[in-house]
């Protein structure tokens, strides 16, 4: 049965690579995805909805049964913890709710390695957070990924983590046991884990927290429907 999905981030590194593999499904007939401002991407599948995510109402969030959530900011780009929360636990629970009960059934979230509600790191805890806020939701399957730092081309430069990816792209083959949660991946790879997580069989227990193995694991899957 065709699905709907809505996608909320979609022009971040990971959500943009998500709706590239959405569009390319043939297990979803619609893609539905909340931005600021209209991109150039184009496909009959595909539909932008711009809204004020600061004025979010039901009628913002259309019918979906699967919920994509891939937005995420940096302290530095927020400018306070504030304007962080609001961006990386706020808005996202705030449009899952809102799906949910226009009918959603399903989310996959980006939320980060090492995310936990009861951290020192105010960054961590956050993600943590939402995490168990959107736990708590009445849903069929909760799919978070929790990858360590994202390869990836960025719009903006951001000199601290160029660094950061040489440094990891170096070393990232050292990290072994415990440590291999990590190991830095690729944006395309968590983009597809999300699409591959949602298209597969509803799992027990619902919750599902997906570390670098098995991000990499479901970014592997052929589509049941292409095999």
């Amino acid at each position: 049965m065709s699905r709907r999905a809505l996608v909320l981030g979609a022009t971040g590194l990971v959500g943009a690579r998500c709706v590239a593999h959405l569009l390319e499904s043939p297990a979803y007939e619609r893609v539905t995805c909340l931005v600021r401002r209209a991109t150039l991407t184009t496909s009959d599948k595909l539909r932008e909805r711009v809204v004020d995510f600061a004025k979010l109402t039901a009628e913002d969030v259309e019918p979906a049964d699967d919920l994509f959530c891939a937005i995420g900011s940096t302290m530095k780009k927020a400018g306070s913890r504030e304007a962080f929360r609001r961006i990386d636990h706020d808005l996202p629970l705030r449009v899952a709710e809102l799906a949910v009960a226009a009918g959603t059934k399903r989310i996959a979230l980006v939320s980060s390695v090492g995310a936990d509600a009861r951290s020192s790191s105010f960054y961590l805890k956050t993600k943590g957070e939402l995490d168990e806020a959107l736990a708590k939701l009445p849903l069929a399957a909760l799919h978070v990924m929790r990858p360590s730092l994202l390869l990836g081309d960025r719009a903006e430069s951001r000199p601290g983590e160029a660094v950061a990816t040489v440094f990891a792209r170096a070393t990232s083959g050292l990290l072994f046991g415990g440590l291999r949660k990590w190991r830095a991946i690729d944006v395309d790879d968590v983009g597809r884990a999300m699409v591959m997580a949602m298209v597969s069989p509803d799992p027990e227990p619902s919750l599902q927290i997906h570390e670098h193995d098995a991000i990499m694991e479901l970014a592997s899957r052929r589509h049941p429907a292409m095999t």
